[in-house]
């Protein structure tokens, strides 16, 4: 009797033991499948950033989105070189000396995605984008998650069958909002955001979750110009996250 009792406790620490590590392999899986996506995501336009004059060609990553990424701070001010999307040119240009990359806006303050996916064709595959961002979680609160996911698929599949990458931006924080929150409106919308990315196989740069990590050292007050704007080391924090989709260079 005492032998059985050892031996079924023997068996459920055996099990226990296995589903443990069976949790730590899909742990592991998942993790490796998110950083290959950072990793080789963008690596035929890797090869193409390396190439010198007259192999290289332009190169054309457009910003589509709300007043981020369009550089306001406070105020109306707006502060364009200083924005996430010329720092993250001038880390490209930096790390790729020979090639030729334009950093293209076409964000405009106050836009929700429903107004971007209107505009889409016209004004931003109109500037042959190699790759495409899309950044208007902070201002889709207005019109609800159904409404928005609508508008970014719309975008997201013009984009893709146009044959540019996409990749998909989780709001920045609005101190109005209490970023721990899982059920803060912006809280939902990253959440909905990282599932197209999930679906469609495309780019995600977590710009939610680098804030909320960041908020657990410092309050985000030094990370924001206004409520809903973040200051230049906000902007500079997405530009790090951005560069690490072109940062590892593949062989030829």
């Amino acid at each position: 009797m005492i032998f059985q009792i050892k031996k079924i406790g023997l068996l459920l620490i055996v099990g226990f033991l296995l589903s443990l590590n069976i949790a730590c392999a899909q742990h592991r899986i998942n993790i490796s499948s998110k950083q290959e996506i950072v990793d080789y995501y963008l690596d035929s336009l890797k090869l193409e950033l390396r190439k010198k004059w007259p192999k290289n060609k332009t190169v054309n990553l457009v910003f589509h989105g709300h007043s981020v990424p369009t550089g306001y701070l406070t105020k109306g001010v707006v502060d364009r070189v200083n924005s996430y999307p010329f720092q993250t040119l001038k880390k490209i240009n930096d790390h790729y000396p020979y090639s030729v990359v334009n950093a293209i806006t076409t964000s405009i303050g106050g836009e929700q995605a429903e107004q971007g996916a209107k505009r889409f064709k016209k004004e931003v595959l109109t500037y042959k984008p190699n790759v495409i961002f899309i950044d208007y979680a902070l201002n889709d609160r207005s019109m609800g998650l159904e409404r928005a996911k609508v508008a970014w698929e719309k975008m997201i599949v013009e984009g893709l069958e146009y044959g540019a990458k996409v990749i998909l931006l989780t709001p920045t924080p609005d101190l109005k909002e209490d970023i721990n929150s899982e059920e803060s409106k912006l809280a939902k919308h990253s959440k909905q955001i990282r599932k197209l990315a999930k679906k469609y196989k495309v780019g995600l740069v977590d710009s939610y979750a680098i804030f909320k990590k960041l908020s657990e050292k410092k309050p985000l007050k030094r990370y924001m110009a206004q409520n809903n704007h973040i200051n230049q080391k906000g902007h500079q924090f997405v530009a790090d996250a951005i560069f690490e989709y072109f940062k590892i260079a593949p062989k030829k």
